[in-house]
């Protein structure tokens, strides 16, 4: 996993190549300014910061978006042709890297509304599919996603809890999945081993925030 960063909470950090993709920039330690993509889930601020967006970003960054999204990032001076909006459902490429875009949202809370067409992502690098499932609960379109490591919302609250983000492994079966989405706003190492516990065996679990175990 030596291409994989968690910072805290649902920030990532992919690597392949020279090419290197942030997901949703949140509590970035230090001015990296390496981000080749960058690609946002929603528009919370935990998802969306615009001073971690800014430690990372240089010249030549992409950033992908939701389309709520807009108004922020001409804000922050992002040129138009290196933006690129993005709905559920839908795949897109950028810099040779492709990714499909998740639906994301609730099914039994409104705060993520299907309606906001708020989104993870699958990406693929090197023939690896990365799933980043934003914050969402189990619905019928991330229990169809094909993935080969899952990086799962697990604190609840906001999102699915331990016991759901493990049901949902079990079902899509990936080779590895990553706990994320807690630790910082909300959840705690007790919901990553409630979920370690639930995991089929078979399913490495990783828990980057906290270590790898």
């Amino acid at each position: 996993m030596e291409n994989v960063k968690v910072f805290c909470h649902s920030s990532i950090k992919l690597s392949y190549e020279d090419v290197s993709i942030y997901i949703d920039p949140y509590k970035i330690p230090e001015e990296y300014h390496d981000a080749d993509i960058i690609l946002i889930t929603h528009t919370h601020y935990d998802h969306f910061s615009e001073e971690d967006i800014e430690k990372v970003r240089n010249e030549n960054t992409i950033i992908v978006a939701t389309l709520d999204a807009r108004d922020k990032i001409k804000e922050m001076g992002f040129a138009d042709h290196k933006v690129l909006l993005v709905e559920p459902n839908k795949k897109y490429k950028v810099n040779e890297v492709s990714f499909s875009t998740i639906p994301a949202y609730n099914v039994n809370k409104a705060f993520h509304k299907k309606e906001y067409g708020w989104v993870g992502y699958v990406v693929t690098l090197d023939g690896v599919n990365y799933y980043i499932a934003g914050d969402t609960d189990i619905n019928d379109e991330n229990r169809a996603v094909d993935c080969d490591i899952a990086f799962l919302p697990v604190g609840g609250t906001y999102t699915m809890n331990a016991t759901e983000a493990a049901s949902l492994a079990n079902e899509i079966k990936p080779k590895t999945v990553i706990p994320i989405h807690y630790g910082l706003v909300v959840g705690s190492k007790e919901d990553v081993e409630e979920f370690r516990n639930i995991l089929n065996p078979s399913i490495k679990c990783i828990d980057i925030i906290g270590g790898e175990e």
